[in-house]
This record gives structure tokens, C-alpha cells and sequence, in this order.
């Protein structure tokens, strides 16, 4: 099976010589294609600073990651903007949608960015925006938006590329239920259906068991991983919750 994510050894420090902080301590872990894993972890473990290694908005100290065949480590400045515009695909809790553009606009925006024809345009962002079902919001502005609209937008904006690999920030931490409901059975749909790949960061262990496999980070080194196998979502986030339990909190003030 193809690798899209190899991570081997890798090391982030912070501070100066008196006062170092290692932040990722050699970390490494592949995520195949179709995959879709989630990453755990107590506050100051670890993962956000992983995830933005992965995502190139930080860089490594010492490792290599791998992305779909490229080792992001050894890029410049102007290789990296053109990775990240062709390779990855962003989903964050913030939205980070451009208020003076609509839906459609924000969605279409990524594939005017990657240079795609005017005339495959319009095609593609109504095509993610029927599966997303936000069809009936391509022509609001952000703020007519509710919450679980808006983080559907982004998603759509994400998606609609084709990005070798999803990285989604606490996807859920801005929504209500049923919003986060929702968008993680779009995720799910979009990992069965287009066998799209998926690596999140969340503290929420409901959020979590909508993933094929978890990684847990404790001070910065992988802990363990649980995988959900034929495991039913209610098997596998009990699972979960053993493993939180385990690091030394229940995951609504540990994680």
C-alpha cells in the first residue's frame, strides 16, 4: 500500500542553549493512502507542533518527513508554497474563510490559486459543494453562515484540489453537535467513498472515533495507537477513553 505520510525520526526544539524545550522527540509513523488517523494528546504534548511540521508551517530540527514521494525537509521557501498549494489540503477550527468573499468564492479560490482553467471552475465547486450539501449557501458571506456552513465551506475549499493528504486542526472545536456531527460523517463519507486521506488533531474523543487509527503523543514521543479494525464507532471510542483514561484525565480537561 502506498504511503502519502512517512515521518522518520523527527526532532523540534525550541529556546537557545541555556534553555531548550524539545517539543517532538523522534517521532516516526507512516500514514498510508485512504488512511484516515487521528492524533491525541494531552495540552503540550506535542501535536500541534507535529501537525505543523506536517502541514510546512513550521520546520523540523532534526528527521525527515515524506509526502507523497517528497521529502518536505529538504525544500526551499518558494518549493514549499508550491507543495502546500498542490499537496495539502487545510481544514482548521477558525474557518479561516475570507469575509468579503462568498462561498463559492472562497471555494473557488483555491483552484484559481493552483492556476486550474476558468472553465473547470465552476464545474468542480459545485461538484464538492452537492456532496458537502452546502449548495444553498455558495452565494452567503461568511457571517450569513452558521457554524457548521462555514466549516463545510473550508472543507469544500480543502477538498476541492484533491489534495494528496487532509490536515484537519480540531475540525469539531467550533461547532455545535450536531454540526460536528455532520461534518465527521462527511469525513468519514469522503475517506469510504474517495478513499481521501486524512490526518487530525483533536481532543475530543467523540470527534476521534470517526478515525481508522489514533496516535497518542505524551511529551512529545508517540505513546501507543489504537486501531478501530471491525471495532463498531461506539466499540472503538470506548477504546479510546481507555487509553485518556490511561494518560491521566478524562479527554474534556486532559486533551
Amino acid at each position: 500500500m502506498k504511503n502519502i505520510l512517512k515521518l522518520y525520526k523527527v526532532e523540534k526544539y525550541y529556546g537557545n542553549k541555556g534553555n531548550i524545550t524539545k517539543a517532538i522527540d523522534n517521532i516516526s509513523f507512516k500514514v498510508n493512502e485512504g488512511e484516515f488517523v487521528g492524533i491525541m494528546g494531552p495540552s503540550a504534548s506535542g501535536k500541534t507542533t507535529l501537525l505543523n511540521c506536517i502541514s510546512t508551517i513550521d520546520t523540523v530540527s532534526t528527521g525527515n518527513i515524506i509526502i507523497n514521494g517528497n521529502d518536505i525537509t529538504r525544500f526551499n521557501q518558494k518549493d514549499l508554497e508550491n507543495f502546500r498549494r498542490n499537496e495539502l489540503g487545510f481544514i482548521f477550527q477558525d474557518f479561516n474563510l475570507l469575509d468579503t468573499l462568498t462561498a463559492y468564492e472562497n471555494i473557488a479560490l483555491a483552484l484559481t490559486v493552483k492556476g486550474e482553467k476558468i472553465s473547470n471552475i465552476n464545474e468542480k465547486v459545485e461538484s464538492i459543494a452537492k456532496y458537502l450539501e452546502i449548495e444553498d449557501a455558495l452565494e452567503k458571506y461568511p457571517y450569513e453562515m452558521s457554524g457548521g456552513q462555514k466549516q463545510r465551506v473550508a472543507s469544500a475549499r480543502a477538498l476541492v484540489t484533491k489534495p494528496s493528504l487532509i490536515l484537519a486542526d480540531e475540525p469539531t472545536g467550533a461547532l455545535d453537535s450536531k454540526a460536528a456531527r455532520l461534518l465527521l460523517e462527511r469525513f468519514e463519507s469522503l475517506n469510504n467513498d474517495i478513499k481521501a486521506t486524512i490526518l487530525m488533531v483533536t481532543h475530543d474523543a467523540f470527534t476521534a472515533s470517526y478515525a481508522n487509527r489514533i496516535l497518542f503523543i505524551k511529551d512529545g514521543k508517540i505513546f501507543t495507537e489504537v486501531i478501530r479494525g471491525d471495532d463498531t464507532r461506539k466499540e472503538f471510542f470506548n477504546k479510546i477513553i481507555d487509553v485518556v483514561t490511561l494518560l491521566g484525565g478524562d479527554d474534556n480537561n486532559v486533551f
